[in-house]
């Protein structure tokens, strides 16, 4: 299977992704992920990434790019979900090209659609430990008792004032992004509204209706 998985930051991409992954022996593509671990790890990508980041901007297109098709190269192109990427036209054109040369084309996108007040209140609440990298999220999975409390940060672009910042920048390559996978036949909406449960089970049903899951591992 080849998939994009679309939609907000916050609107879940990342957990129904793993879920997905997880399901059908899939790997999962984040470059949200690739990113935050280039900034830790300080690599060249990870410091022309982080004013980025820090003020709750798009990094640019090249950068993404880079980290992207290094890990669709270690995964034979093919077998994967990808998660936040691509995010612009020419993200997804550069996509396209690079599937279609491997003869794996996309097979499809799932755009998952959240309110913008809900994905205020969950990534707000969405903390990382400063040393591990962890992830966790106070209501849904918080830190174990164990953990040291002052290792437990929030992320700044998981700050209120940031995440705003960051959906007004989605929006002005969401829509063309869409179109152009729309135009394709590929897109499809997701409700992401719901429990972890009923939007995977969406997820699946999309994937069953469209003939992705026939090729399954």
């Amino acid at each position: 299977m080849r998939i994009v998985f679309m939609g907000p930051p916050g609107a879940g991409k990342g957990t129904q992704a793993r879920r997905l992954a997880a399901a059908y022996g899939l790997r999962h593509i984040s470059t949200g992920d690739l990113i935050r671990a280039a900034i830790q790890e300080g690599t060249p990508l990870g410091k022309k990434a982080q004013p980025y980041i820090e003020k709750g901007q798009l990094v640019p297109d090249e950068l993404v790019w880079e980290l992207a098709k290094a890990a669709l190269a270690e995964n034979r192109y093919d077998h994967f979900v990808l998660d936040g990427f691509p995010r612009t036209i020419r993200q997804a054109e550069w996509l396209d090209a690079l599937l279609e040369q491997q003869g794996r084309p996309l097979q499809i996108v799932l755009n998952l659609i959240v309110p913008d007040d809900l994905i205020v209140e969950r990534l707000s609440r969405r903390r990382v430990h400063k040393l591990t990298g962890e992830n966790y999220h106070l209501d849904f999975n918080p830190p174990p008792p164990e953990v040291d409390p002052s290792l437990i940060i929030q992320r700044p672009d998981d700050r209120p004032e940031a995440i705003r910042r960051r959906l007004e920048v989605y929006r002005l390559t969401h829509e063309p992004l869409a179109d152009y996978y729309r135009q394709r036949g590929l897109l499809v909406d997701v409700d992401g509204v719901g429990s972890l449960d009923e939007v995977f089970a969406r997820i699946q049903e999309v994937l069953r209706r469209q003939g992705v899951l026939l090729e399954t591992k």
